[in-house]
């Protein structure tokens, strides 16, 4: 409440916390205004957050579907409590849906592609402060979670990831902005079939736009509980879908193999324990993209 009262929405009625979502904490606020959602982040630099409320403003303006923040009395979009930062956002209406159907899908590939047409010309503040994918933060990242670790697996699959890192080619001139990252069921919002909201801008970054399009591939094409292999024929209706709203450049088609072993990269650098050397997840599905090659990879997705 006291928090609260350096907004002007309302007076206090009640809260709950979601249920969704485990990283951050999330409530649900109901005042005399309406509902709003309250996030206090448990991990975040100010300026990190200030990365996220930017680009939420920015979307806001471009009538893209996602939460706004609220300015507080003091002229500020993020506060502090106890050292954290914390935002108050609009509450956005919609249902989850853990098992998407096939419209749903297709409604959510439209509405990445919408994100990317606006984020691609964002100049994006605070950029600094985020996590951006990239062979540099990659192999930083490894290379701290083999010093965390401490042992001969971990130095090995360092050197193994870093290797892999040496073989990605990515221009400077592949079209960069900023991608959601996360579209896991929990942060899609539905309303009547179609996305209402994307929610959750916590693992936004600026970084290639082909890795938010790896993402929507993943989800239907390389599932980890059911598919062994890439199916290549569902990556290419994804891709289909996806470039009925943006085209991708040529250059784009070239280096969606780069980008997705970057991906899978970046996914090794968070499971850093999982597996030896010789044989995890991660290198499993590398060590498939190696045997198809870049080539073929380009041509039963493109040609």
């Amino acid at each position: 409440m006291q928090i609260l009262s350096n907004y002007s929405l309302g007076n206090y009625l009640a809260s709950a916390p979601f249920t969704t979502g485990t990283v951050q904490t999330n409530i649900k606020v109901q005042t005399t205004d309406g509902q709003f959602v309250f996030r206090y982040y448990e991990n975040r630099s100010v300026q990190s957050v200030l990365f996220e409320t930017n680009f939420l403003i920015y979307l806001s303006k471009h009538e893209f579907p996602s939460p706004k923040p609220f300015i507080n009395k003091d002229g500020r979009f993020v506060g502090t409590y106890k050292e954290k930062p914390y935002v108050l956002f609009e509450y956005m209406e919609g249902e989850h849906s853990n098992d998407p159907n096939g419209i749903q899908k297709m409604q959510l590939i439209k509405l990445a592609a919408k994100l990317h047409n606006i984020s691609k010309n964002y100049t994006p503040l605070y950029k600094e402060f985020r996590l951006n994918y990239n062979v540099k933060m990659c192999r930083e990242l490894a290379r701290q979670q083999s010093e965390r670790f401490t042992t001969k697996t971990a130095v090995e699959k360092f050197l193994w990831l870093e290797q892999e890192l040496t073989q990605l080619t990515l221009p400077e001139s592949l079209p960069k902005g900023i991608c959601h990252a996360d579209f896991h069921f929990s942060n899609i919002l539905y309303k009547d079939e179609k996305c209402s909201a994307l929610i959750d801008f916590d693992d936004a970054n600026y970084t290639y736009l082909l890795f938010d399009l790896v993402v929507l591939i993943e989800y239907e094409a390389w599932r980890h509980d059911v598919d062994q292999y890439l199916n290549l024929n569902k990556a290419k209706e994804v891709i289909l879908e996806y470039m009925k709203y943006r085209p991708l450049e040529d250059i784009e088609k070239k280096h969606l193999f780069d980008v997705y072993k970057l991906s899978i990269l970046i996914d090794c650098v968070w499971y850093f324990d999982r597996g030896n050397v010789d044989d995890f997840y991660e290198r499993r599905k590398i060590d498939y993209l190696n045997q198809i090659g870049r080539i073929i990879f380009y041509e039963k997705l493109f040609e």
